[in-house]
């Protein structure tokens, strides 16, 4: 018999044969049908998109091609096609690969705006950078041109393939398509908070079907107009998930007297759901700041503390005067037709100017196409008993005040245009958070000051968030958030999500 080892007593022991039994049956967890729907759904978008990227790297990098083979053409180059090709080709295979390599399509970024946007400008950015590279190297020319036209335009269509897929998946989503089923285990408080927060973001992509909740007394949970009946605990939530065919679990709050649950539930979800999803209370305010730094397999969260100087704010800066500059151009072409409906419609003046409140609590003068009648400011405290604004605010829906050039102009936020000239002479930002009255500051309590650390801005959270239709503190909270959180990366989503907004307008009046 053959041996492979000595026991204790110094004994051979026998090799184990094919035929005597192993002392306890192993089976690798299979995967549930609920995660191989998600599976197929997550496969079918990135395929979608996939699709969309490619047809713009070939569209724009043969476009550029093209335009430098029929302008060399012009000067009798033989050999200039096979080259112009071969440059063609390369560009496709280097900005395809560096698309796969960022994972731009990858489930952590599909559907989430400025992370999927950010990783498709430094792939791009990376694939013409080794270009560039490779060709002064090589000493080889043709790239001119892919710089000149593919860059901006393969650019542009690549962001705006990813904006028109985003939209269609939300479509997808509000009609039940497209979404991870999960369940939400926790302590009743945390699992309220994480329900609510699901249900009002139709991006984030989770539909609620069932909760598991500590307090064993409660039989059905109603949050925001939505009823779940209470199964099981957060021991059982592998469980449930199976029986209500959930994909994801998204745990709320853990047992205090288990320090191992995570651990253990996620060995336990194993073939069961595709993602185990942890709620911190961090996470609403610092987000982007948050990463993971694992010390000696002790999980450790780390939270940079976020500042208000620097070289983002230089950068911040610069975005402003040139976004600015090209907007007033703009708006000069069609001042003088505001101007004279303005006029027609209501004596006064065409511009109104406003005392409001900056950075670090200084007031400045706000200027706004007038959309009331004159001298309309005294006419508001008659009104005080009609105010329909949250918190401090002043809103009115029906504000007899208003014009009605005025209801137009604000309809369409028309009116804000002038504070671009705010933006360039540096009392405000393109975007940031909403710009106070005197007396609404004063109404501020602590923690709400915080929104003057920066710059208010034309437009931010808040204008693309519902505006007026918003109550305070989810003003505020959309406010901070941005203060503390801010990108350029994600500023130009606010920006673009406002020329949506503006053309299908909410909550203005």
């Amino acid at each position: 018999m053959t041996t492979f080892a000595d026991d204790a007593l110094g004994g051979p022991i026998a090799a184990p044969r094919l035929s005597d039994p192993l002392p306890r049956t192993v089976i690798t967890p299979r995967v549930a049908p609920a995660v191989e729907r998600r599976l197929r759904w997550e496969r079918s978008y990135r395929q979608r998109v996939a699709l969309i990227d490619s047809a713009v790297v070939l569209l724009s990098s043969g476009l550029a091609a093209w335009i430098q083979i029929v302008t060399i053409a012009q000067v009798h180059i033989l050999d200039a096609p096979w080259q112009f090709g071969r440059v063609f080709l390369l560009t496709v295979a280097i900005w395809l690969l560096a698309l796969a390599l960022f994972q731009t399509r990858a489930s952590q970024a599909i559907g989430h705006g400025a992370t999927e946007y950010r990783r498709v400008g430094h792939a791009t950015g990376m694939a013409f950078g080794v270009l560039a590279i490779g060709f002064v190297l090589l000493q080889s020319q043709g790239l001119r041109m892919q710089l000149l036209v593919a860059l901006p335009l393969g650019t542009a269509g690549l962001l705006t393939g990813r904006w028109l897929s985003r939209r269609w998946l939300v479509r997808q989503r509000q009609a039940g398509e497209y979404v991870s089923r999960a369940i939400v285990v926790g302590k009743r408080r945390d699992v309220e908070y994480v329900v609510k927060s699901v249900h009002t973001d139709d991006l984030n992509g989770y539909r609620v079907v069932g909760v598991a909740l500590e307090d064993a007394d409660i039989e059905t949970l109603h949050v925001g107009g939505h009823s779940f009946n209470a199964m099981g605990n957060p021991n059982t939530a592998q469980i449930v998930a199976a029986q209500l065919s959930a994909d994801a679990v998204i745990v709320a709050s853990t047992p205090d007297d288990d320090p191992d649950y995570l651990k253990r539930l996620g060995w336990e979800l194993e073939g069961t759901a595709s993602e185990l999803v942890l709620s911190s209370p961090l996470a609403d305010v610092a987000g982007p700041r948050m990463s993971l730094r694992p010390v000696e397999g002790l999980p450790l969260i780390q939270v940079s503390i976020p500042t208000f100087e620097g070289a983002r704010y230089v950068l911040k800066r610069a975005v402003d005067i040139a976004v600015a500059t090209v907007a007033l151009l703009g708006i000069a072409v069609a001042l003088p037709f505001i101007a004279l409906a303005i006029k027609l419609d209501s004596p006064g003046r065409v511009f109104y100017r406003q005392r409001r409140i900056g950075r670090d609590g200084e007031q400045f003068s706000m200027v706004k196409f007038r959309s009331m009648r004159e001298n309309a400011h005294v006419e508001r405290d008659a009104l005080q008993d009609l105010n329909a604004g949250a918190g401090p605010l002043f809103k009115m829906k029906d504000d007899p005040r208003i014009t009605k050039v005025g209801r137009l102009l604000r309809k369409y936020s028309i009116d804000e245009l002038p504070q671009f000239w705010n933006v360039l002479v540096g009392d405000m930002s393109v975007v940031g958070p909403r710009p106070p009255l005197p007396d609404e500051v004063t109404a501020y309590d602590g923690k709400v000051y915080r929104r003057l650390y920066i710059k208010p801005g034309i437009t931010g959270p808040w204008q693309v968030g519902g505006r007026s239709d918003l109550s305070w503190e989810e003003s505020v909270r959309l406010d901070l958030r941005y203060v503390e959180n801010w990108s350029v990366t994600s500023d130009f989503v606010l920006m673009w999500r406002t020329a949506a907004v503006m053309v299908a307008p909410k909550g203005a009046y």
